[in-house]
């Protein structure tokens, strides 16, 4: 078995906290540090579904990207899906640990994991937010280099097949050849002005809304929009096996799960 704490100062080491915006909520959320379990669930959001599946596992911590609580609450209805949620969390002992920006800016966090699905490497930083404890720049997003151009169509169809989506949109922004590659998993449009100032020729990220297209294409940047959960779900098997293997060095007993119940809300006909 393993305790809450002893998880939470394993992730303090993948993805530490002070690495997470200002207004982000990163941490326990549910439960207390000394709630012990022999099973952990690792998910991208803390569903009705996700927490079904860590009652039928007995598992009595999960661990995911999205807070399950964001913003300040002032009651817990337990009429309403937030609530009810919580509730049945307490009453099962499930306790909740996110990581979220400090997981999408960690080094083997959510955008390095995408980089490498993408195929994308020689990464460096791409918006960078602060630095870490050793000076270094801790950055938003990367940017880095395919192995061989591509047009934008070609790489818009190797993202879809590399990532958990159905389909991708893209911007085509002529006939620039794809090489170098800005992107933020989630929802990066607020950046697309500084990928086309690093000299990007395409940009990788979620939620791309028309006027973000429109200023895209004014910039001569493509964009593939793979949408928000596309870009971040593959994170959730890099973090279980992670988590597995630090337990197997600690030599703890735990079986670490990754969210079978997961799936965009975005379907297409």
């Amino acid at each position: 078995m393993v305790s809450v704490q002893e998880v939470m100062d394993i992730m303090e080491g993948f993805a530490p906290k002070h690495l997470a915006e200002d207004w982000d909520n990163p941490g326990l959320l549910v439960g207390s540090p000394a709630q012990r379990t022999e099973r952990i669930v690792c998910c991208l959001d803390v569903s009705d579904g996700v927490v079904q599946q860590a009652i039928e596992a007995d598992a009595h911590l999960i661990v995911a990207h999205h807070p399950l609580i964001f913003k300040a609450m002032k009651n817990v209805r337990t009429d309403l899906p937030l609530g009810a949620r919580i509730a049945k969390l307490l009453k099962h002992d499930i306790a909740v640990i996110a990581a979220h920006t400090n997981l999408d800016i960690a080094e083997g966090g959510v955008n390095d994991v995408l980089a490498e699905a993408i195929g994308v490497g020689k990464l460096s930083s791409f918006v960078i937010e602060q630095q870490d404890e050793d000076g270094r720049p801790a950055s938003l997003g990367r940017i880095g280099t395919l192995p061989t151009p591509m047009t934008i169509a070609d790489f818009a169809a190797q993202v879809r097949e590399a990532l958990p989506t159905a389909h991708v949109r893209y911007v085509d922004a002529g006939p620039r050849p794809v090489r170098k590659v800005a992107l933020c998993s989630g929802s990066g449009a607020e950046f697309i002005g500084r990928a086309a100032a690093l000299g990007a020729d395409a940009y990788v990220t979620g939620d791309v809304r028309y006027h973000d297209a429109q200023h895209a294409a004014e910039l001569g940047l493509h964009v593939i929009d793979a949408g928000h959960f596309g870009t971040e779900f593959p994170v959730v098997a890099s973090l279980r096996q992670r988590l597995a293997d630090a337990l197997t060095e600690r030599k703890r007993t735990v079986e670490v799960i990754a969210d079978t119940q997961s799936e965009d809300f975005f379907h297409v006909i």
